[in-house]
């Protein structure tokens, strides 16, 4: 999913660099639209390398897509404990920048001046290379930023109100410019020049960040919240007949917290559990979502994108529709519907936060439903014009309609998520369900390779696969139609939970 989208206050401050706190707080926000830049600029357009350049079938370079974020956001896990039981943020966040920084210059390597026989595996072990930078970088880079505001500082709380505006129009930026401006580099240019980019834009991303290493306020590693989690556990275990005090617990000099734990810890402990249920019931939102890194990219290569007589839009620059869309729709969200909202709700934010995000998993059914009707309506154009043997053969029509419908989703699901696991997490834990939130993303993605590999399997023993390599005989609209029913199904269960589910906090009479 990874749609990296951070939940946003009301206003935008005219001029936060007035504020005291700000400038590493900046430099911060630089070296997050740098990695955006970078992973969005190799992510939105590999499944075009490694099917044109690597040869690869497309059904299999779906898969690889997939896979590579699916770790991607997996890695973050193992990032976040890291950081909080070793290392602390700013030594994570600098570790993994330098190994980020390591992959992407193997890969402009790899797609330029290794050989050929060697380049395929040299191109992959690269990207595994940044998958390992992206652990360390993602769970920890933006409470790094948030730490450098001084909550006892009247004029730096003030300046921190405007953190997750700032922080995402530095997402969204990095993001777009990398999928409009690198892409077009890779498609036109070369991939040696589009990497390339990259790979000089994090040099300078480093650069900066380093340069205000002795302003940085760093915190150390807080110690392990798995460790606490574990504790409740063992202790629930060793006490599953009598969950008392005994007389071993009298009788020993100091508390053993494998034998006895708080009521504190026992309610993170329900906290945990009770997202782990969200977590489960928004993967196949996500298998949805990663659509637009693969399928949505070789739909878009069979399909006019002129602008005027002499421009031809690359078919992964398409999804820069979706980052704008979100950026305006955000705001819209904000200033407009959570005020009508709350009016008619009388809750603070208008709606709760698992209606937020049901709305958009509905939303993202209605999505891949309108792909599979645009793409039986591209399949019937290439039909009537004679054009179904002709894998590369241009028609006239455009995917902006199923683009549109993915970043009102994006706008409701993935910020929704973000602030759930947010505001949901016990506190000692928001490295962790920063690192959770991701990985919805990495699983959602696996999902989806375990589903093409199921569909290939079956649709192959009963006649043509449906993912083949040429998309006018194959059927991706049928494959569409499969994520459609799985999301239905995935949706009911979803209200389900999300019906039983207790908000830590309860600010109103209703649920927040």
């Amino acid at each position: 999913m990874e749609s990296s989208v951070a939940p946003v206050a009301l206003e935008i401050p005219a001029s936060p660099l007035q504020e005291a706190g700000t400038l590493p707080f900046l430099s911060s926000v630089f070296v997050e639209m740098a990695e955006r830049f970078a992973f969005y600029g190799l992510a939105g357009n590999l499944i075009t390398y490694l099917t044109n350049e690597l040869g690869e079938p497309m059904s299999t370079a779906a898969k690889r897509v997939n896979t590579w974020v699916g770790v991607s956001a997996i890695f973050p896990l193992l990032g976040a404990f890291i950081a909080d039981s070793y290392l602390g943020r700013f030594k994570t966040i600098l570790a993994s920048f330098v190994i980020y920084f390591s992959g992407m210059v193997l890969l402009t390597l790899s797609v330029s001046v290794i050989p050929l026989h060697y380049r395929k595996p040299v191109f992959f072990t690269a990207l595994y290379v940044l998958a390992i930078g992206e652990g360390g970088h993602k769970p920890c880079v933006q409470n790094f930023a948030a730490d450098q505001f001084d909550e006892n500082d009247p004029q730096e709380k003030a300046a921190k109100s405007s953190f997750f505006n700032w922080w995402y129009v530095g997402i969204v930026t990095g993001a777009s410019v990398a999928i409009v401006v690198v892409i077009y580099l890779q498609d036109n240019v070369s991939w040696a020049a589009g990497f390339g980019v990259l790979s000089v834009s994090l040099a300078a991303a480093l650069g900066i960040f380093l340069a205000g290493i002795k302003r940085y306020r760093k915190q150390g590693p807080t110690g392990s919240p798995f460790t606490m989690l574990a504790q409740v556990f063992v202790a629930a275990a060793k006490k599953r007949r009598a969950m008392i005090i005994d007389n071993k617990d009298f009788l020993s000099n100091t508390k053993d917290p494998w034998r006895l734990c708080s009521m504190n810890q026992v309610e993170e402990v329900k906290l945990v559990l009770r997202l782990i249920s969200i977590w489960l019931a928004c993967l196949m939102f996500s298998a949805v979502l990663t659509q637009i890194n693969t399928f949505f990219t070789k739909q878009g290569s069979t399909m006019l994108r002129s602008i005027g007589p002499n421009f031809q839009v690359p078919p992964a620059a398409l999804q820069s529709l979706v980052g704008l869309e979100v950026l305006i729709l955000v705001l819209v969200y904000d200033q407009v519907f959570v005020p009508m909202a709350r009016k008619l709700t009388g809750h603070p934010r208008g709606i709760t936060m698992l209606q937020r995000i049901g709305a958009g998993q509905f939303v993202s059914i209605l999505n891949i439903v309108v792909a599979a009707l645009i793409e039986t309506a591209r399949v019937s154009t290439a039909s009537k014009r004679g054009l179904l043997n002709t894998p590369k053969a241009i028609v006239s029509m455009w995917l902006v309609p199923q683009y549109m419908v993915m970043g009102l989703g994006d706008c409701l699901a993935v910020v929704g998520l973000q602030e759930l696991f947010s505001d949901q997490m016990p506190e000692a834990m928001r490295s962790i369900g920063a690192a959770a939130y991701i990985s919805i993303t990495g699983v959602g993605s696996f999902l989806n390779t375990t589903i093409i590999s199921v569909v290939q399997a079956i649709t192959s023993r009963h006649g043509n696969a449906w993912l083949g390599d040429n998309l006018s005989r194959a059927n991706l609209n049928y494959f569409y139609w499969v994520l459609a029913g799985l999301s239905g199904v995935n949706f009911c269960v979803y209200m389900w939970i999300a019906k039983r589910f207790v908000y830590k906090k309860v600010e109103t009479n209703d649920n927040q």
